[in-house]
């Protein structure tokens, strides 16, 4: 696995792309991403849809890459972590995050994330609110228009479609606005929204190889 990354300025912090679908920020020494949907796919074969058992383990381990590059000391997930409450998928989640327990874990919840007191404790959350603020920045799982200030958000699943001469490809996206930084779903078992993504700003899509700005 290849992390490519690009450096950009956010309220004169600077934080790291990724292509591996999260961010890094220097200053607070985290990790921060989006939409991991942990447990879709048991909630997928529970109900009758055969799925391969590899997909969430893939994602782990693109995650755990991502600590062995950055070492952090602290993840910020930005919603849904899960996806459908506790099933199978999330004991083998729990038995992933043990690897790692100086890292310092909050979440901020999002519409999947039903999560009862026991489950917080066997996730080994340190903190888990609606949303996060951290100086200038707040992050939140969806845009919340009634809020000021600059908003880390995800939920949108966002992508971009890059046509060429010869054919069309659809890439997930980092989306940059004067207000907003649009994370990626950090699961790759997740579809991409190329129509409510901001109107301006940058994008930053990405491939296995690279980073590119739009």
């Amino acid at each position: 696995m290849f992390i490519a990354t690009k450096n950009i300025s956010i309220q004169n912090e600077i934080f790291i792309l990724t292509n591996q679908r999260a961010v890094f920020w220097g200053k607070e020494k985290a990790l921060i991403l989006s939409d991991l949907h942990i447990g879709k796919t048991a909630h997928f074969r529970k109900n009758g849809i055969a799925l391969a058992n590899d997909i969430m383990k893939s994602d782990l381990e693109r995650l755990s890459a991502l600590i062995d590059y950055f070492q952090p000391e602290k993840f910020i997930v930005v919603g849904d972590l899960l996806h459908a409450g506790d099933n199978s998928d999330v004991d083998k989640f729990c038995t992933w995050r043990n690897q790692y327990p100086d890292i310092k874990f909050c979440l901020v919840e999002g519409n999947h994330d039903r999560i009862s007191g026991s489950l917080e404790k066997k996730l080994c959350l340190h903190c888990k609110a609606g949303f996060l603020e951290i100086d200038a920045f707040t992050f939140i799982h969806d845009f919340d228009t009634s809020k000021e200030g600059f908003q880390i958000t995800g939920h949108i699943h966002p992508g971009i479609v890059i046509n060429s001469a010869i054919n069309s490809m659809r890439l997930p996206c980092f989306a940059l606005t004067s207000n907003q930084l649009l994370l990626p779903a950090f699961s790759k078992f997740t579809g991409l929204d190329t129509k409510n993504i901001p109107k301006k700003g940058k994008f930053f899509a990405f491939t296995d190889a690279d980073i590119y700005e739009i």
